[in-house]
């Protein structure tokens, strides 16, 4: 059975042991005439959590483990039946064995043919093998703790603490996630800075990630000043917060202080359902329709409008975090308490003067959140960059001409056949380490604000 179907058969188990587990607990509670220490539902959960924990862990590690073993032993049944063959040699002929298993080709090396039969058989004994093994280990499981549940214990308490280290362990995964990133991305940083001078890097004013394809090639040292490639993201990234900040915050003010119910609840699915367009779609909108748009209009002022420019990419780029900025403003708003408002009204001033003197200002670290989300958002944007704003690295902020930006670098840097190892290559994890640290200075300074403003408003 694959991982799905085992682990539906494990919930199911697991949900047959609940029922069981609790209504033992009723008939005890029944043929005691005594008081649990916990409600009927919590050993029915700790049931839950007895049954489906541990052979879901075991199933995990099956599921790992079993095609290592398998690579492993058929790896040197191969080197054994053939011999004097490298170890690249052995690799692709277990890719063929795993082939003809699947049925994708076939051979007519009757020995392959042969090792493919048995890596079949073994592979379903496997599979027959661990099915068993989980499911009988969460049988047993629930069979223990149901005929030992005691209506003495705090089964209340044991659930409790499973969910403190449940939530403890998420935190710590997530902990670990993100240091595992900053240490792998830092570590090819770092092997880049050791071929190109950092300061350069950080202040250099050109971007050309040329290579060499002869020794006597000429400019083919290549230049990596990340200037131009920031400035780029500044400027698509600052035209997208000038459209999304002012329709979103005085969208999300209408639809919490003024719109009806009926009208709020027409509004907000629609203004929502542009968070759901994929970015390539506002990509093919931003090329075949903002930018021919404001070419066509600066051509009509007498204005010279590149074909791709930072003005349409970052049009559109507004367009798609209005509803990031609308939603997360509207609940802030919404969330601002209703005697603030009141205490407003009875001094006399208008809803406009209560909006903009008491409301905003008493959400204002959760907007500052909202905008520091969207923010975030515009920067890490690469399609709508790349169909619309170019791939051309240029020292300006004039928002009619083709830029790029660190994003879409790091997309054309780690793509095609380079070596990994390469200047060109390592260039890109410079580019992610200095976004990263970009991104990080931003919101702490937001943090900074946010703090203080709520501080002052608490």
């Amino acid at each position: 059975m694959s991982f799905l179907v085992l682990t539906f058969v494990l919930i199911s188990c697991s949900s047959i042991t609940y029922l069981l587990c609790r209504n033992r607990v009723l008939y005890k509670i029944k043929a005691t005439e005594s008081q649990p220490k916990s409600l009927p539902k919590y050993y029915g959960q700790n049931a839950i959590i007895w049954s489906f924990f541990p052979a879901f862990i075991l199933l995990l590690a099956l599921t790992i483990l079993t095609p290592k073993l398998l690579d492993s032993f058929y790896s040197q049944r191969i080197s054994e039946l053939f011999s004097d063959l490298s170890s690249a040699q052995i690799q692709l002929n277990l890719s063929k064995v795993k082939n003809i298993v699947r049925g994708a080709v076939t051979s007519d090396d009757a020995l392959i043919n042969v090792i493919a039969n048995e890596f079949a058989s073994s592979s379903r004994s496997f599979g027959i093998i661990k099915s068993l093994s989980i499911v009988l280990l969460s049988m047993l499981c629930s069979m223990i703790f149901i005929r030992r549940v005691n209506l003495s214990s705090n089964a209340r308490d044991s659930v409790e603490k499973f969910m403190r280290v449940s939530f403890l362990t998420a935190a710590i995964i997530a902990i670990l996630t993100t240091i595992a990133i900053i240490a792998s991305l830092s570590f090819e940083a770092i092997k880049f800075f050791s071929l190109y001078n950092f300061f350069d890097f950080i202040f250099g004013l050109h971007w050309a990630p040329n290579i060499a394809i002869r020794d006597d090639q000429v400019a083919a040292q290549g230049s990596f000043g990340m200037i131009p490639v920031l400035l780029g993201t500044i400027v698509v990234a600052t035209i997208a917060m000038f459209v999304a900040l002012p329709i979103g915050l005085f969208s999300a003010i209408y639809l919490a202080e003024f719109a009806s119910k009926p009208v709020r609840d027409i509004i907000k699915p629609i203004l929502e359902i542009l968070a759901g367009i994929p970015t390539v779609v506002y990509g093919y909108f931003a090329a075949l329709t903002a930018a021919p748009f404001f070419r066509d209009v600066g051509a009509g002022l007498g204005i010279s409008v590149s074909s791709e420019s930072a003005l349409a990419a970052g049009s559109v780029m507004g367009i798609m975090i209005i509803p990031f900025i609308s939603s997360l403003s509207d609940d802030v708003i919404r969330s601002v308490p209703q005697s603030l408002r009141d205490g407003s009204f009875g001094l006399g001033a208008t809803r406009a003067e209560t909006i903009t003197k008491v409301v905003l200002p008493a959400a204002l670290p959760g907007l500052i959140g909202a905008f520091l989300l969207a923010v975030s958002r515009a920067i890490g944007e690469t399609m709508i960059v790349v169909m619309a704003a170019g791939l051309s690295a240029k020292l300006t902020v004039n928002p009619l001409e083709t830029v790029t930006t660190v994003t879409v670098q790091i997309v054309s840097l780690l793509t095609g056949d380079t070596e990994f190892d390469d200047i060109k290559t390592l260039s890109a994890f410079g580019l992610g380490l200095a976004l990263f640290t970009f991104t990080l200075l931003l919101n702490v300074l937001a943090l900074t604000i946010s703090r203080r403003l709520a501080e002052r408003y608490d």
